[in-house]
């Protein structure tokens, strides 16, 4: 009998602790052993719980506690998780989480005690909630050099812009909205500015690499200034605006990358996510493109993929599975202009179009010039910024 710990009893803390109970003779089938859950760590108190007994406050209980295989951190946030993951490795055990944030600043660190340790640091849950989709990056497509990856990550972002696109809703409008329905927290920076995205893109390009790349170097932009003027004019290109963590591996063995809006054409497979839903694109030299699609969070989604990883921890005790990265000996971010991208842009009546040299689609509406531009880089768009009112990348 395997012994499993959870930390944190919040949203997905519960759903774990559900599902454990919920499918007990499945989970069982499936890693060959049963699963014994011994303790909640909570610093709140749940003298109400049915299973009030298995609650401690002191993660002390689980280090020194030889029996327990495996621990789920679902605390959320960088301290303490850092740290009682850290311990909780070097004493011999798995940690499997869904805290992308502790993945994406700490991750490479934890994943080399793993390995010194003989046990498991496991994450499927850190990027697309119910979605599968590391491990099949990791192992379902490891015949493939990875060249792209372009991903819907974040459900609140998404059903924002879902809501600008088919309601005719304001950026304010759509935002109240999904606060109102619990899509968004009540300070949504992290959602809207892009940083949720932004870690979730550099666990999916570090894991595609096999060596870390820094989420601090990844050029990130949220989608705070997109207006119904530029979803309109989108919808007239017969396009939609997405807000969309990208990677691009390139020949010299850097890594292009960004978190920004940008605009699909609607034959795009990522074009119909809508609502709360992730998608992740991959493109493969071997497979081409596949796509992951599904529940990007949510209570049991998410505790599904946690729940899933303890069972890869139990079925693999004892052996460190190659689910991972290393840490890397220099950044291996490329710089923002050895990629080149069109853009959507939105220009003054009387701005100089010549300095975009040649565009396609070009239509005078109003007060303003609507138009694509050919291949750009960042640095060069710049340079003409102020001819803009608003510069949109295009996902070809």
């Amino acid at each position: 009998m395997a012994k499993a710990a959870i930390m944190g009893y919040g949203t997905v803390g519960s759903g774990v602790y559900e599902i454990i109970r919920m499918n007990a003779d499945k989970l069982a089938a499936s890693c060959g052993e049963e699963i014994e859950l011994k303790y909640i760590l909570d610093i709140r108190d749940f003298s109400d719980h049915p299973e009030k007994e298995l609650f401690t406050k002191d993660v002390n209980d689980i280090i020194n506690d030889p029996g327990i295989s495996v621990v789920a951190e679902v605390m959320g946030g960088l301290h303490p998780a850092y740290e009682f993951t850290r311990d909780l490795l070097l004493a011999g055990k798995s940690v499997v989480t869904s805290n992308k944030e502790l993945v994406a600043t700490y991750g490479s660190e934890l994943l080399e005690i793993a390995r010194e340790t003989g046990v498991n640091y496991l994450f499927e849950a850190s990027v697309g909630g119910g979605i599968p989709v590391l491990r099949p990056l990791a192992r379902c497509l490891a015949a493939n050099n990875i060249k792209k990856i372009a991903g819907i990550l974040n459900g609140t972002t998404n059903y924002i812009l879902y809501q600008m696109i088919t309601n005719d809703k304001s950026f304010a409008s759509a935002l109240k909205q999904a606060q109102a329905n619990g899509y968004a927290e009540r300070n949504p920076a992290a959602d809207i500015e892009g940083h949720d995205a932004c870690r979730k893109i550099a666990i999916l390009a570090s894991l595609a690499a096999g060596k870390s790349i820094d989420y601090t170097r990844i050029s990130t932009e949220g989608i705070t200034d997109i207006t119904l003027e530029d979803v309109k004019h989108a919808e007239q290109l017969d396009s939609v605006i997405k807000l969309i963590g990208y990677a691009e591996f390139l020949e010299n063995g850097r890594v292009y990358a960004h978190v920004a809006p940008m605009m699909i054409n609607k034959h795009s497979m990522l074009a119909g996510v809508d609502d709360v839903f992730n998608a992740v694109l991959v493109n493969g030299d071997a497979v081409g493109d596949v796509m992951f699609y599904g529940p990007g969070a949510g209570k049991l989604p998410t505790a599904s993929a946690v729940v899933a990883d303890i069972i890869d921890a139990v079925e693999h005790y004892g052996k460190t599975r190659n689910i991972g990265w290393v840490k890397a000996d220099e950044d291996l971010t490329a710089d923002r202009d050895e990629k080149k991208f069109r853009y959507f842009v939105r220009a003054d009546k009387d701005a100089d179009i010549a300095v975009f040299g040649k565009v396609e689609e070009f239509k005078s509406l109003g007060d303003e010039n609507v138009f694509m531009t050919g291949y750009m880089t960042a640095g060069e768009m710049d340079a003409v910024r102020s001819a803009v009112k608003t510069a949109i990348r295009i996902l070809d």
